[in-house]
Order: structure tokens, then sequence, then C-alpha cells
């Protein structure tokens, strides 16, 4: 594999300050870093050239909660409710789990991901039944090359605290390094008080960021939960609050005084009717927001469906109060925004030079982006996976030519398929 690549005059599309076009630009890329961004750059002895003229070249997306393992399970749920989606995802089907359909699922839906632009992604796993479903887990993350935040949400009968331990232990003691850790917690609205302080009490000890289900269960439970953390001192550990849709406009300030994120899934949340999204109510205090899938059960797995999910549920509000938001937001909040929110913004989400090289470069050429005259807008409203044709993760190839790289595809479907066959017979 060669360590530089120059990838040479794209439609470049930053993220930092703010999404911005630079036409006919170079990015050069050494020893798997973003190296320079400027007109005409000299090519290094030895690099790989990669003609980028007149596609988009820009920071790979960045999701911040997906349940990677349910990609098994492919829209078993539409047309659904999240009472429903308890039961029978959580109630009926993840017990059904063995440890190899957790090594099909996850390598699948992680390669999903990559296929479709997304470089970086927060895995918040709770199919980790067993020790063996855990590593089977982290293993297929490891496989599939794409940067991510394993959110480990302890799910056996065994000690909580004594098995988040191990894992960090066992696979994240040295650097890991393009997979790091974080908590993910069930309580304190979903599983209770007493889980959510062992929950946030080992992430505390171990130095680990926490991502938690939080107000997205009715105001009341919103305002409960936020009260339980305030009281017990863990409002300023690093929090990710997802599906924060019933917090008021006080609570996004206490959450952006604490230095709190959160993640938006939208198409989710309207879909299983779990609440209007909380996009710029939470941008507007300040807040790093971000997206995510959440579960390919009920919902789209790429990150183009969940940007026009986002920008037109957004702009959609009641009295026009979305109509500030933008395609330039959407595109923040899938890179650079999507990097902050999983704890990696000095790694990842958009060119600046000395970043790891997560990169995306879409083609134009087809009949639904071709002659856009806002490549920002595009990529927003237009583009789809077939544009993906490029991928670097860390420098690294993955995707070259609309094909991914280094991954037996066929034989992976077909554990996958034995997997689904199993899991929903």
């Amino acid at each position: 594999m060669p360590t530089t690549l120059l990838l040479r005059n794209g439609v470049v599309i930053d993220t930092v300050p703010a999404p911005a076009v630079r036409a006919n630009t170079d990015v050069l890329v050494e020893d798997g870093r973003i190296a320079a961004v400027g007109p005409a750059l000299d090519a290094p002895a030895g690099a790989e050239v990669i003609d980028a003229t007149g596609h988009i070249v820009m920071p790979g997306f960045v999701d911040t909660h997906r349940h990677t393992w349910q990609s098994g399970i492919r829209v078993v749920l539409p047309d659904s409710t999240l009472p429903a989606y308890l039961d029978r995802v959580l109630g009926q089907l993840a017990p059904r789990y063995r440890p190899d359909d957790v090594f099909a699922a996850t390598l699948a839906g992680s390669l999903e991901c990559l296929d479709s632009g997304i470089t970086t992604l927060v895995d918040w796993s709770h199919i980790n039944l067993t020790p063996a479903h855990t590593d089977a887990n982290l293993a297929a993350l490891r496989t599939s090359a794409i940067r991510a935040v394993y959110g480990h949400c302890h799910g056996g009968d065994g000690d909580l605290a004594a098995e988040t331990r191990r894992v960090h232990r066992e696979h994240f003691d040295t650097p890991a390094g393009t997979i790091t850790m974080a908590v993910a917690a069930l309580g304190p609205e979903i599983a209770g008080e007493d889980r959510a302080l062992t929950e946030w009490r080992t992430a505390r000890d171990l130095g680990l960021p926490v991502t938690v289900h939080m107000g997205g269960h009715g105001a009341q439970s919103a305002a409960r939960g936020l009260a339980f953390l305030d009281r017990n001192g863990l409002m300023d550990h690093p929090t990710t609050y997802v599906h924060a849709n019933f917090y008021t406009g006080e609570a996004f300030e206490r959450i952006a005084a604490s230095g709190g994120t959160v993640s938006v899934a939208p198409a989710i949340e309207a879909a299983l009717n779990i609440g209007l999204a909380p996009t710029g109510r939470a941008r507007a205090a300040g807040i790093p927001t971000a997206l995510g899938a959440d579960t390919v059960a009920s919902g789209p797995g790429d990150m183009f469906g969940i940007m026009r999910a986002a920008y037109v549920l957004e702009r959609g509000r009641p009295d026009g109060a979305g109509m500030g938001f933008t395609t330039a937001d959407a595109l923040r909040m899938a890179t650079i925004e999507g990097a902050e929110v999983a704890g990696l913004a000095d790694v990842t989400g958009s060119l600046t030079p000395g970043k790891q090289a997560d990169l995306l470069v879409l083609r134009t050429d087809t009949l639904g982006v071709a002659a856009a005259h806002d490549p920002i807008a595009a990529v927003v409203l237009s583009a789809d996976t077939r544009n993906v044709d490029t991928v670097l993760v860390g420098g690294r190839v993955v995707k070259r030519g609309g094909v991914l790289q280094g991954q037996d595809v066929p034989s992976l479907l077909a554990s996958l398929t034995d997997a689904a066959g199993h899991i929903a017979a």
C-alpha cells in the first residue's frame, strides 16, 4: 500500500470553519495523514496520483449512533413504533444472536458504512450477551478497517463493571489504532438509576466517555434523568445524549454548559414516533449536534438519506422555526460536528493538515448530480451511495472505483444470510 497519495484537481469541500468549496484543488496524503491542501501541489517521488478532476473530494461522513449488529435484521420492523421495536428487536430477536451472527452482522454493517462514505462510526453495541459476543463485535470492527468508537453496553448476567473493565483491559489497554472505546449506558431512563451510577462511575474510573439514550422517553422522563445526573455530580462527565427530543431550552443550556453533545437520528425518531428531531434547538444552544442512522431494522443506513431527513424535518418545523437550517448545516453535522460528538475532532471530520486522511471522492457524472450548481447542496440533496467512488480511512484506500477493497463480500453476504435466517426463524 503506498504511503503517499495525491488526489489531483478535485472540487474540494472542507468543513472548517464552515463548509466551503475550492475548485481545482489537490489533497496530499502522507503516512495516513493529510499533508497539504491546495492547487497544483507537487507530487512527491513515488506518490500514487488519483485523478479527481470534476469529482468532489471531502472529509468522510461520521455516524454518531448506530446499532451496527442490527444489519442482520434489516427492515424487520418497518412502519412501527418504539415500544414495538423494544419488544421485537431487543426482546425477541437479540437473544437469538450467536457470536458468529454478531461478527457477520457487525462486519456487514461496518462495510455498508464504508461503501456509502461513512468513515467513522460510533457503534452503540448492546448485543454483548457474553464475552464471546463482545469479542466478535470488536473483531468485526477491526476486520472492516473502519474508524470506530465502540460503545460497550453490558448485556449479560455478570458484573457490569467487571466486564467493562475486562473489555477495556483486553482490547484497549494499549493504543488500538482506529478503534477506541466508550461506555454505552442504558440508565437512568431505560434501566434505572442504580445501573446508571455503575455505568458513569465505571466510565469515569476508566477515563471513557458515555453515550446514552436520554431525553427521548417523554418530557417527565427527560427532566428526571437530567436531574439525576445533576444530583449525582455526573453532568460534567463527557456525555453524548442520544434522542434528546424532549429536552427544554433550559435543559439544552445546562447540557451545553456541561460540555455535553447530542446525537440525532432524524429518520428513526420520526419513523418510530419517538419525537420531533431536536436538531435546531440543540444547535441553537451551542451544543455540538450530529447525526446517526440508529437502526436499519426500521430505517435507512446511508448518510445521504439521514442528512436529507434532518434537512427536511428541521425546515418543516411549525411556524417556520427551522427555515434557517441550511444544506451546509446538514453537511457540517455529518462531518466535523459528528467528529466533535464522537470525541475525534482532532482526528477526523475536516481536511485540516495533520488530521487522519479519512476522505471521500464522489462522482459527479451521474444523472442525479450532473450539472449541480452548488456542490454542498448536491452532496446533501442529490447524491447517493452510487456516487461514492473512492473512500480512504487513515490514508488506506478501502473503496476504489466503486468497489470495496480487501473484503470477500460474497462470502460475507452468505454468512449474513445464514445469520438472518437463524435469528428470524
